[in-house]
């Protein structure tokens, strides 16, 4: 079962989709041009319901099949928004608006789920009832979150739930996933260091803040190396370091850290939270110096249901017969898996080819993917729910 045929004579409407979104990004859940966008199209093509609002800027639409004797739902999601990037791709279709970018292909994958939707909603070759989700506000805002909190999945009765997202380095038309942790959980956290500022020359009757950071951030490090078992992946990052003064004679009085931990396992998370909290506070003691923490937990673990995983690398493996079904896990976060959580589901990787990575200034989806990805959508509706 290669690519569909129909996905290749929709190929050009769906491309033109892509990228009039990619001209037009929008940030986060500030998104009416996009939203709306989705909701005309679904409605053209003739979606049973169409329902806007659902996560503040979230689209919904749900398409019925020609039965419905089991009562399944299976959801489809794809996230609509764009990053604060300024474009420099120097395409005829670039971002016409300046500090917006779709870098990450979350263009892509609004269209292609638009085009799935288009195809299902034409041919109803199943039996129950396909939800495709239009998700705001993934990089950042936890849009997954959001609509799951406004009841979306009992709303609409979804059973299951399955989403996808382009990988630059994977060859076009591949996918690749894995049954369990596929993306890390995303927690960050905020160190606020207080001494005593003086000047540099009379460090004697200072507490030197930005000895005291420099050291919280070396120790920082132990918490991977030392306190997390070495067959665990664990990242601590600091990657704010901010003083309160620019003068080259100035001890400052305060020092800014802010920084992310990414874990895979729920009870390294614990570990690693509590671990950070001790060596901060023990490193400034140590020097004579007090800090605020504010560590805040983010997008939980993306992680796959072992039966949903086997039957997406099925699919993928009836659209283009190349996937990867044990790819590493990755560090990077994805608020898909509020949805996880919620329903089982999975998440899959689909190649974009030898492109530049997401969020780089120089990304750009690859249209040729569009067919397969389209492809992938359609098919796990018609695989896991066959007509009656």
């Amino acid at each position: 079962m290669p690519v569909k045929n129909r996905f290749a004579e929709l190929h050009d409407e769906i491309t033109a989709w892509r990228r009039d979104l990619h001209e037009h990004p929008e940030l986060m859940y500030d998104l009416p041009r996009t939203s709306a966008f989705v909701a005309e199209k679904l409605r053209e093509f003739g979606c049973d319901e169409v329902v806007e609002g659902i996560g503040r800027t979230g689209v919904v639409g749900v398409i019925k099949g020609k039965s419905d004797s089991k009562g399944r739902v299976i959801g489809l999601r794809a996230d609509m928004d764009a990053l604060p990037i300024h474009e420099a791709t120097g395409l005829d279709y670039a971002s016409k608006s300046p500090g917006k970018m779709h870098a990450c292909g979350h263009d892509g994958h609004t269209a292609m789920l638009l085009g799935a939707a288009k195809y299902l909603a034409e041919t109803r070759q199943f039996d129950g009832t396909t939800v495709v989700i239009f998700q705001p506000a993934e990089e950042g805002g936890a849009g997954g979150k959001a609509m799951c909190d406004d009841g979306m999945m009992e709303r609409f009765g979804i059973n299951e739930v399955y989403g996808m997202h382009n990988m630059p380095g994977i060859p076009l038309g591949n996918f690749a996933i894995r049954p369990g942790p596929i993306m890390a959980a995303t927690d960050e956290f905020e160190i606020i260091v207080t001494g005593k500022g003086g000047h540099a020359a009379k460090p004697h009757s200072c507490i030197d803040t930005t000895l005291v950071a420099s050291h919280i951030v070396v120790a920082l490090q132990s918490i991977a190396a030392r306190n997390v078992d070495p067959l665990k992946q664990v990242v601590v990052s600091v990657c704010t370091f901010r003083t309160e003064s620019e003068a080259h004679n100035v001890i400052p009085q305060t020092v800014l850290l802010r920084g992310t931990v990414r874990t895979l396992e729920e009870d390294v998370r614990d570990l690693v939270e509590a671990r950070l909290t001790s060596v901060v506070e023990g490193t400034a003691q140590a020097f004579g110096a007090t800090v605020q923490i504010d560590y805040t937990r983010s997008y939980p673990v993306t992680e796959n249901a072992p039966e949903q995983t086997d039957f997406a690398v099925a699919v993928a493996q009836k659209v283009s017969g190349q996937v990867n079904p044990d790819t590493p896990p990755l560090m990077g976060g994805e608020d898909f898996s509020f949805m996880l959580n919620e329903r089982p589901g999975a998440y899959i990787f689909m190649g974009n080819g030898d492109t530049a990575s997401v969020h780089h200034p120089q990304y750009n989806f690859d249209d040729e993917a569009i067919p397969f990805g389209c492809s992938w959508f359609a098919e796990i509706v018609e695989s896991r729910m066959p007509a009656a």
